[in-house]
């Protein structure tokens, strides 16, 4: 019997992704203070792409130190313009600040995923994905928030690539899964090397 896969996140997204995928698995969030462990890196100088990889690692760590035999994976995405590294807004107040901000820019995706298994790491990675949001108004982006409402809140960039979001952008480059929070295609060869997925 092969053993357990858990996805260390609540996240409808990665789960919709991985269930796509064929894959079966739970799904158990980890207990972390992911706002301390951005604070400490930030702080130490991390990157954007190493803070979601950090944070990936925490999770799949916290959830595999309960649950030692299984594949735990963990997922983390952080969003960044330049040196300036964004969080989900507080409200939609900031959330038409942030997009204005992106206004005729290319921002990044970062996102970092890692397995851990036996309470140890044995596989990390960390794919990106670079946007460009078109020319925005004030009052477009007022007009598009009080259609979308509230649920940009759970989102770092404060869209939804998936919905109406994607009126927001002119160009982008990278594969949707990374978009969406899981680099799923190196996830997909790693299951295949480790014998956990039909190979």
């Amino acid at each position: 019997m092969k053993p357990d896969l858990i996805l260390a996140s609540t996240s409808a997204s990665r789960q919709m992704l991985m269930r796509n995928a064929g894959l079966t698995f739970t799904a158990q969030p980890a207990d972390i203070d992911e706002r301390a462990i951005d604070t400490r890196l930030v702080k130490d100088g991390a990157t954007p792409d190493r803070i979601a990889v950090e944070l990936a690692r925490a999770k799949a760590l916290a959830v595999s130190a309960a649950r030692p035999d299984a594949f735990v994976l963990g997922c983390d995405q952080t969003m960044s313009l330049g040196s300036r590294i964004y969080h989900k807004p507080k409200d939609m107040t900031e959330a038409h600040a942030n997009l204005m901000s992106l206004s005729g820019k290319t921002h990044r995706l970062n996102c970092g995923a890692a397995l851990a298994h036996k309470g140890a790491v044995i596989w990390e990675t960390v794919t990106f994905a670079d946007l460009t949001v078109r020319a925005l108004s004030n009052d477009f982006v007022a007009r598009h928030l009080e259609r979308v409402g509230s649920n940009v809140l759970s989102s770092v960039g404060a869209y939804q690539l998936e919905g109406e979001g994607v009126q927001l952008f002119s160009a982008i480059e990278g594969d949707y899964f990374t978009i969406l929070g899981l680099p799923l295609l190196p996830l997909l060869t790693k299951l295949r090397d480790l014998g956990l997925i039909d190979g």
